[in-house]
Order: C-alpha cells, then sequence, then structure tokens
C-alpha cells in the first residue's frame, strides 16, 4: 500500500498551510485523501481516480473562467419588445459549497424586456456560468437575475430554481424526496400580477404533456 505523503506534521510546521500545500500537485493531494479514507490509492482501480477527480473538478467548476457579461454582451439586440420573455425548464447541475455534494434541478427565467433582448441560447450559457462554481441555491438564484439586470436594464427580471440536494439525500437527515424551491423577484416582477403570470406560466406543462 502507498504510503500518504504526511501533508499533516509538514502544514503543523509551515506559517502558513498554503505554503506547504503549494508544492503538491492536486493528484497527490487527492491521492493523500484516498489514503485517509483507508483505501489503497495504488491498486488498479484506484491508480488513475486523482486525475479522473482533478479533471472533474475542473470541468464542474468552469464557470470561476467564464464571464457572464461578457456572454451576455455578444447577444443583445435592440428590439421594441415589451411582453413577458420565459426560458424555463433550463436544467441545472452545481455542487454545494458546504459539502462539495451536487444539487440539480431547474431554473425558469423571465424579464421584460425595455428596448433589449438576449439571445435566447445565452440565458441558458448564463445560468450555467454561475451553477459550475461552488454554490448555494440561494445565491445562485440571485446571480443569475442580477445579470440580466444589469445587462440590458429590463423592467423586471424573474428567476426561479427548483433543486435537490444529495448533501441532504445522501447524508444530515437523508429524507429523499425535498426539494428547495429559491426565487429572485426584480422590477416589475415584485408587482402581484406580473409575479403570478410568471409562476402560472412556468406551472404550465407543454405540448403533449411535457
Amino acid at each position: 500500500m502507498a504510503q500518504p505523503i504526511a501533508l499533516t506534521k509538514k502544514i503543523q510546521r509551515a506559517a502558513e498551510p498554503e505554503e506547504c500545500l503549494s508544492g503538491y500537485s492536486t493528484e497527490e493531494i487527492l491521492r493523500e485523501i484516498i489514503s485517509r479514507m483507508g483505501e489503497d490509492p495504488s491498486r488498479q482501480g484506484l491508480l488513475a481516480t486523482p486525475g479522473r477527480v482533478e479533471k472533474s473538478m475542473a470541468y464542474l467548476t468552469k464557470g470561476y473562467s467564464e464571464n457572464a457579461s461578457e456572454i451576455l454582451r455578444g447577444a443583445l439586440f435592440d428590439e421594441d419588445y415589451d411582453e413577458m420573455v420565459i426560458v424555463k425548464d433550463i436544467e441545472i447541475f452545481s455542487l454545494c459549497e458546504h459539502h462539495m455534494l451536487p444539487f440539480f434541478g431547474k431554473v425558469h427565467v423571465a424579464y421584460v424586456p425595455k428596448g433589449k433582448v438576449i439571445g435566447l441560447s445565452k440565458i441558458p450559457r448564463l445560468v450555467e456560468v454561475f451553477a459550475r462554481r461552488l454554490q448555494i441555491q440561494e445565491r445562485l438564484t440571485r446571480q443569475i437575475a442580477d445579470a440580466i439586470q444589469d445587462a440590458i436594464h429590463p423592467l423586471g427580471v424573474g428567476v426561479v430554481v427548483e433543486a435537490r440536494h444529495l448533501c441532504m439525500m445522501m447524508r444530515g437527515i437523508e429524507k429523499q424526496h425535498s426539494s428547495t424551491v429559491t426565487s429572485a423577484m426584480l422590477g416589475c416582477f415584485r408587482q402581484k400580477e406580473t409575479r403570478l403570470e410568471f409562476l402560472s406560466l412556468v406551472r404550465q406543462q407543454g405540448a403533449g404533456g411535457q
């Protein structure tokens, strides 16, 4: 069995823990974690696991290297349209920042334009930027709304996120069927009539009962 790299003693001697850890690759640190779980990182099934986990985490947190404003800036169009625009049932997968376990579900986004509209494909892209970071659902919801508000200054923005959290389903209270719903309502969506219209349209099933 491969020997752990004894990070603990070196960290204790270091003035700052980061000074010690910076000398190791991510793969080495992950190999150490596997050892501390009681596994053998040198056995065949785990030999390549640290590298796979490193690549996986880089993909799952790629939102840190992406700029939401730039994504939206490339698809803003002048348009004399002032009715509600909704993109709903956008799938999300994110990582809870407290336990680094996944949460997943759907996002519904709406806005009422004021002279500018956003290319429809950019709204799911925007959601993805914020979802691919260590997150809490409440912050994710507000970040999506604020980004649209800042980009086009519409009459209002509404965002609803419905998600299930593995940190509640796999550990802790282990409730398998619980879900969390969060919302952010800006501008005219704070008005009861507009908010109810948005929520009603989100609940409607698509063609064929989908």
